[in-house]
């Protein structure tokens, strides 16, 4: 999916869960980005999961338990992944999430350098499946600036 095309159409869902859990549309659009693949991934489109979010954990309001194998994505068989209803749903637990488990990252959310830097070298990262904390943070603050120019230039020409 185009970036534009992808800014565009979850947007809404990243600034209801943004609201909700007051934390930075951007950063949750980065991170949606990020561990999609820009919507591409086989969770994203099967499953509606767009941060790769785990099968573990109680059922919460966005999500109701249900898990998956990660089939077509070549990721390790061990694990199982969070199916959702929808789209917003996966949005919601993300911010949920964050906001629970990271209170600190979350906290700083709406300082992109600083959240990056937190949650990359949090648990939230796993350098056992090959993730790269420096990499990540490099990311999570480019994608960030690129979702908010992106919507700075959607109010001008509006």
């Amino acid at each position: 999916m185009q970036k534009n095309i992808f800014i565009n159409r979850f947007l809404p869902a990243a600034t209801q869960a943004g609201d909700r859990f007051k934390l930075n549309p951007a950063i949750i659009l980065a991170q949606a980005a990020i561990e999609s693949g820009w919507g591409e991934s086989y969770l994203a489109k099967v499953h509606h999961n767009f941060f790769g979010i785990t099968g573990y954990g109680k059922p919460n309001l966005y999500w109701d338990g249900s898990k998956t194998e990660p089939a077509g994505e070549g990721g390790p068989s061990h694990l199982l992944f969070r199916i959702y209803e929808s789209e917003l749903h996966s949005f919601m637990d993300f911010a949920r999430l964050i906001r629970s488990a990271y209170p600190i990252a979350a906290s700083m959310s709406f300082h992109p350098e600083a959240y990056a830097k937190e949650i990359a070298y949090s648990k939230y990262i796993s350098e056992v499946n090959g993730d790269n904390r420096e990499a990540y943070r490099e990311l999570v603050v480019k994608l960030a600036a690129l979702v908010s120019l992106h919507c700075v230039s959607l109010v001008v020409s509006s």
